[in-house]
């Protein structure tokens, strides 16, 4: 018995399985972009930090011990396109890798694609320094951070070293719905003229 109707159907098959291709190329075309756009624009970034002064408001050496207040100025990025709010965030000091004074930052927050200025002022407990300290430095000109040349005519200076490391901690939320972790630091050292406490130089 002849069954017209059987070519029809493999036809309209293959048709109905070329549609199912099709349209799933297209979606993973679409995930592949998604994915490209995710990675170009909202993938999370760490925030950037630039020291931009150190002070030492007071400074004072006395019977083989140091104290001094320190000060630090510094500006925040968030490169993201969302808020980083920011937690457990902390300013630690350090002379011969010995911690010597530390602090918390308090938690905030900084809108996407903004910079905000942050500052940080605490009077640090005294410590002892060697007896001796490192030999004196004799250099011809250096230039600060804020590009103002230190020189020295044929003379030298007794320095000392403190280290300063910034650490930021905290979250974005990528697209209002995911939330990544973040971090940042920032280390820099700082070399002290120990008869005046001025700071000579700052790299960070």
């Amino acid at each position: 018995m002849y069954e017209p109707h059987h070519h029809h159907r493999s036809k309209r098959g293959r048709t109905n399985l070329a549609s199912c291709m099709v349209a799933t190329i297209f979606l993973l075309l679409i995930a592949i972009a998604i994915v490209i756009v995710y990675f170009l624009l909202f993938k999370p970034k760490n925030p950037k930090i630039a020291v931009d002064s150190v002070q030492f408001p007071t400074f004072s050496i006395s019977n083989g011990t140091v104290n001094f207040t320190f000060f630090q100025f510094v500006s925040v990025t968030n490169p993201n396109r969302d808020a980083f709010t920011h937690y457990d965030s902390s300013l630690q000091l350090a002379y011969s890798n010995a911690p010597v004074g530390f602090i918390f930052i308090p938690a905030g927050k900084i809108d996407g694609g903004h910079t905000q200025h942050m500052s940080a002022k605490f009077a640090v407990q005294s410590f002892p320094i060697p007896a001796r300290l490192p030999p004196p430095v004799t250099t011809v000109a250096t230039e600060d951070v804020a590009g103002t040349e230190l020189g020295m005519e044929g003379g030298s200076m007794a320095t000392m070293e403190i280290e300063t490391k910034m650490k930021l901690v905290g979250r974005v939320r990528v697209l209002k719905i995911f939330t990544h972790r973040v971090e940042s630091g920032v280390n820099c050292g700082v070399a002290i003229e120990v008869k005046s406490g001025s700071v000579l130089g700052l790299h960070c």
